[in-house]
C-alpha cells in the first residue's frame, strides 16, 4: 500500500501500488499545477474518513474535477467517472524517484 497526503496532512489518500509510470502532462492546466499524474481506476483510491473538504475546480466541458486541499492548497487528485489521476508528488520522495516518467502532450489535444 502506497499512502500520500497534502502538506497539511487534512487530505490523505492510498493506492494497492506505485503507478506504472507518472505522466508530466503539458496542457493548459496541468502544467501550471506541476502535478505528477499517476492513473488508477476510483476503487482502488481509497481516501481517510478523516479528509478534510476539498475544493473542486471544473472548466470547459466540465467532465473533470480537479481537487485541492482547503487547508493549504495542494492539488490532490482529478476523478471522471471511471477513472482517476493522483498527484504521485503528494507521495514519499523514494516512492516517486522509483517510477518512470512520461512527459504526456496534453497541449496538443
Amino acid at each position: 500500500m502506497i499512502e500520500a497526503s497534502c502538506h497539511c496532512g487534512a487530505v490523505q489518500f492510498s493506492v494497492p501500488s506505485p503507478p506504472g509510470d507518472v505522466n508530466a502532462c503539458n496542457c493548459s492546466i496541468c502544467r501550471r499545477y506541476g502535478a505528477l499524474w499517476g492513473y488508477y481506476a476510483p476503487a482502488q483510491v481509497r481516501f481517510s474518513r478523516e479528509n478534510g473538504p476539498t475544493d473542486i475546480y471544473m472548466w470547459g466541458d466540465r467532465d473533470l474535477e480537479f481537487h485541492r486541499c482547503r487547508g493549504c492548497g495542494c492539488v490532490t487528485h482529478w476523478s471522471t467517472v471511471d477513472r482517476m489521476g493522483v498527484n504521485a508528488r503528494l507521495m514519499a520522495p523514494e516512492v516517486v524517484a522509483a517510477i518512470p516518467l512520461r512527459y504526456g502532450d496534453g497541449a496538443s489535444m
